[in-house]
């Protein structure tokens, strides 16, 4: 994460043009764009302004910033937001009495206001997550040195071990992914991965984490998510997309704690004493994907099936083919796949085919027919019968409801 010594950006906010400059307040804004969260945040702090006093905001878009800019020593405004990534950042901003809302997690900062997400919710959702797929192993992979990833795991390895469970961990310096020790850290990981029992359950510090554990179990061959199952924070659905299977993640409210921010500040601009010196924003869910979509399953051949199964279903897969790979009986394997998965081998095809319909629906403008032939049926027509069948919608309602803006 580099430095910044020119001058921030004034831009106006985006109900500013009525306002006269007068009005407006200079607030400095230091979040970063190069995440998902920090984008998110300045989304929630817009929010805010759109409906209160708007400010003449001083910004520059990038990544934290881990030395403090050269220029804001010489900075005179009227407030600030800023994720601090050391404890002299928040001395110069409170040496110059500006008031300020404090969003950095990376150490726990002296006497400033903060709005942090709640880390430790973070993590008991995340174990609660993978316990109801039912896992006994847990691991975590986290960041070394940074609070916000030292309080999320820790809770996380409490919960499960607090009912019987085993968690273990890996730590490397954040960063790594940057320089040539890129290739030791991934290779730490597999070896890492390959000591742990399987099936396991891995919750991740943040998605770039997520990311690098994915990669290690391509690396190891390690099936993902019938041998390890991988959860992340953060829900930045471009890291999320760019794994192997795509990657389950914990869903912040970073919009909320953005408004807040905003609306704290506000508070101190106008003379008034924070109403609250920290403030813990707890996350909003998990959203699921192939990365955890299992469940906890020790038989080899169960879990042989269910990997051809969710790699060749789009493809017009039959049971017949499955059988001819796995060496079990087709009624073997009907009992097995109801135990497991309260479905039949035929249904857990369909399930699979489903899940795609729906994504290629909500996410693209593919037409039906080009849907079915990424999914594995030969006709649009007997797709649309299959959809509507399982879902009680037929795909154009759902393309509908889903896409509404």
């Amino acid at each position: 994460m580099s430095s910044v010594s020119a001058s921030p950006l004034q831009i106006p906010t985006s109900a500013a043009v009525t306002a006269t400059s007068e009005a407006r307040p200079k607030v400095l804004l230091m979040v970063e764009t190069s995440l998902e969260f920090g984008r998110a945040v300045l989304r929630g702090i817009n929010k805010y302004l759109v409906t209160h006093r708007q400010w003449s905001v001083s910004f520059e878009p990038g990544d934290l910033i881990k030395t403090i800019p050269d220029w804001l020593d010489r900075w005179n405004g009227n407030g600030a937001i800023i994720r601090a990534t050391s404890q002299d950042f928040v001395d110069l901003l409170r040496s110059k009495k500006i008031p300020f809302v404090n969003l950095g997690d990376f150490v726990n900062y002296d006497e400033s206001t903060r709005i942090w997400s709640d880390q430790y919710a973070i993590g008991e959702m995340a174990a609660t997550h993978l316990m109801e797929r039912g896992y006994r192993n847990y691991a975590c992979c986290s960041f070394t040195g940074h609070l916000w990833a030292r309080q999320r795991t820790q809770r996380f390895a409490e919960y499960v071990t607090s009912r019987g469970s085993q968690c273990v961990s890996f730590e490397s310096q954040w960063g790594t992914s940057r320089d040539h020790s890129w290739e030791l850290q991934q290779t730490q990981i597999v070896n890492w991965l390959m000591r742990l029992p399987k099936p396991v359950g891995i919750f991740c510090c943040n998605d770039i984490r997520g990311l690098h554990v994915i990669d290690a179990c391509q690396r190891a061959k390690i099936s993902v998510p019938d041998e390890v199952a991988v959860i992340g924070v953060d829900n930045d659905t471009l890291v999320c997309d760019f794994c192997d299977p795509p990657l389950t993640s914990v869903i912040l409210n970073a919009e909320q704690i953005g408004f807040d921010a905003a609306m704290q500040l506000e508070h101190m601009m106008s003379g008034q004493q924070s109403q609250q010196q920290e403030l813990l924003i707890k996350p909003l869910g998990v959203a699921t994907r192939q990365s955890t979509d299992t469940l906890a399953i020790d038989d080899p051949l169960v879990a042989a099936s269910l990997k051809m199964i969710r790699e060749q279903s789009c493809n017009g897969l039959t049971v017949e083919q499955v059988m001819e790979v796995v060496p079990i009986s087709r009624s073997v394997m009907e009992k097995k796949f109801r135990r497991y998965l309260g479905r039949s081998p035929q249904q857990e095809i369909r399930h699979v085919q489903i899940k795609r319909i729906k994504e290629l629906l909500r996410e693209t403008d593919l037409t039906l027919q080009e849907i079915a032939e990424k999914t594995g049926f030969q006709h649009p027509e007997y797709l649309s019968v299959v959809f509507k069948r399982e879902t009680d919608e037929t795909p154009g309602a759902y393309r509908k409801r889903v896409t509404v803006s």
